[in-house]
């Protein structure tokens, strides 16, 4: 008999995730983990930048007061304390996946791991160590920062996130090089705390990939911000200096030179993918990222993956329900062949505004053939936005006009991350704008953006 029935390779938030489900399910399960518990999200992603993130919101509400009767003044911000609360959070993270990990009896192996005959061959610190028998493994090792040629890290003058969210010394001025999630909260936050800021973005819009009208009204808040933002922009080279580099960028009217403290990198994620022994195995990859079915199996018996090594859904609540789909699935208490539905996956974006949606975009949706309806609100007629100062942003519902079917939901503004939950109850449901039209939105509230949208896209809209 093996040593487990399940080897997960990966702590983050789908191997964590999956391993508890494994648990629960009676499978005898064990988890290795190069890092910490918790994985790149846990340690140098979701968590600790969100802890950043809400520093920076506080730090503005504070900065803003006077025009609400709230003087504070002489605001600093002591930035290393900043990033000092953020790895706080980060070991708090760590040390809460450990202990579900006691919890559920999952043994927990620090190292690297290799697939092997019949299991995972773990090494730590260096040194060969030993091998895990096992019935399934399930590969859930994540990603990593991509750079650009000319743009390798250095910690100092060009950085990614990684760097980003330990260095202590806020800079001057940035040049974030990508208008990406990543990109626009990195340069949020900068910017809140009294850098000069650029973004450089190839696409015609900021976040590229979702909703134009999103991209378009971040940028018009950013500029209002003191951000300056370059759509259609490209980096064409970098030359380091003592005190920072000039950054030359290429865009509609030529090239253009930005004099930085600092380059942030932050053109997207690459699969971890290496050194897993996955040709060995036969495991089918396609530019790095692993090859699975609808229940998240590869090529090879036995071996499953998820989350960012499988990709596109390059996001940690995606990696945690493929992580359940495959253990349950493996387990067999769930129907095979059910998969993850991309479209009811939510998109949060945590700079302010903040920017969520979930399902098709209005051109995703015109593409597929579907006679669509848009209804739009704007948070600045929303009596619970005047009211908290919030009135940046709107919500746009997507509909299908002949039964109205919601087809996708896309917001920016203050809260809509938690807003979106909604909007995926009702993709989850199938729900329809009549449903969502005599569904009562308590008053005041931001939620009611959303019937009024819902409204907007019946022509019957009451407060605009």
């Amino acid at each position: 008999m093996p040593d487990y029935d399940l080897v997960v390779v990966g702590a983050g938030p789908g191997g964590y995730v999956a391993a508890i489900r494994a648990a629960q399910l009676g499978l005898r399960t064990a988890v290795i983990e190069r890092d910490r518990p918790g994985g790149v999200c846990g340690n140098w992603g979701c968590i600790p930048s969100k802890a950043i993130l809400s520093d920076a919101a506080l730090f503005a509400e504070l900065k803003a007061g006077a025009r609400r009767g709230i003087l504070a003044d002489n605001v600093r911000v002591d930035y290393a304390r900043v990033i000092a609360r953020s790895r706080e959070v980060a070991d708090r993270q760590a040390k809460g996946v450990e202990f579900l990990f006691r919890k559920n009896q999952i043994a927990y192996h620090q190292g690297t791991a290799r697939l092997a005959d019949g299991g995972v061959a773990v090494a730590a610190d260096g040194k060969a160590g030993e091998q895990l028998a096992a019935r399934h493994v399930l590969l859930a090792t994540g990603s990593r920062e991509r750079v650009l040629p000319g743009l390798a890290p250095d910690g100092q003058i060009v950085t990614t996130s990684r760097e980003a969210l330990a260095e202590p010394t806020l800079p001057a001025s940035v040049v974030v090089i990508g208008g990406g999630a990543v990109g626009v909260e990195f340069a949020y936050v900068y910017a809140t705390f009294g850098a000069h800021v650029t973004v450089v973005e190839m696409a015609e819009t900021l976040l590229p990939g979702m909703d134009e009208e999103l991209g378009r009204e971040l940028e018009r808040s950013f500029k209002r911000q003191g951000i300056e933002v370059l759509t259609r922009h490209r980096y064409a080279r970098l030359e380091r200096r003592q005190d920072g580099a000039s950054v030359a960028v290429i865009g509609p009217d030529g090239e253009r030179t930005i004099e930085t403290a600092r380059v942030l990198v932050a053109v997207g994620r690459a699969p971890l993918s290496d050194d897993l022994g996955l040709e060995e195995a036969r495991v089918r990859t396609e530019k790095g990222f692993v090859v699975v079915d609808a229940a998240m199996r590869t090529s090879a018996e036995g071996v499953w993956a998820i989350g960012d090594l499988v990709g596109p859904l390059l996001l940690a609540h995606a990696a945690s329900e493929q992580g359940i789909l495959a253990v349950e699935t493996m387990a067999g208490v769930r129907e095979d062949g059910r998969s993850v539905d991309p479209t009811r996956v939510p998109i949060c974006i945590y700079c302010l505004p903040e920017v969520a949606a979930v399902g098709l975009t209005e051109a995703e949706a015109r593409g597929r053939g579907y006679d669509v309806r848009v209804g739009k609100f704007p948070f600045r007629a929303l009596g619970k936005a005047m009211a908290s100062g919030h009135v940046e942003g709107f919500v746009k519902v997507v509909s299908e006009s002949r039964y109205g079917a919601i087809l996708g939901v896309h917001m920016i503004g203050a809260g809509v991350t938690e807003l979106v939950a909604e909007a995926g109850l009702a993709r989850t449901l199938e729900a329809t704008t009549d449903d969502v039209a005599a569904t009562i939105h308590a008053h005041p509230t931001m939620a009611e953006a959303l019937h009024e949208a819902v409204l907007a896209s019946r022509g019957a809209a009451i407060n605009v």
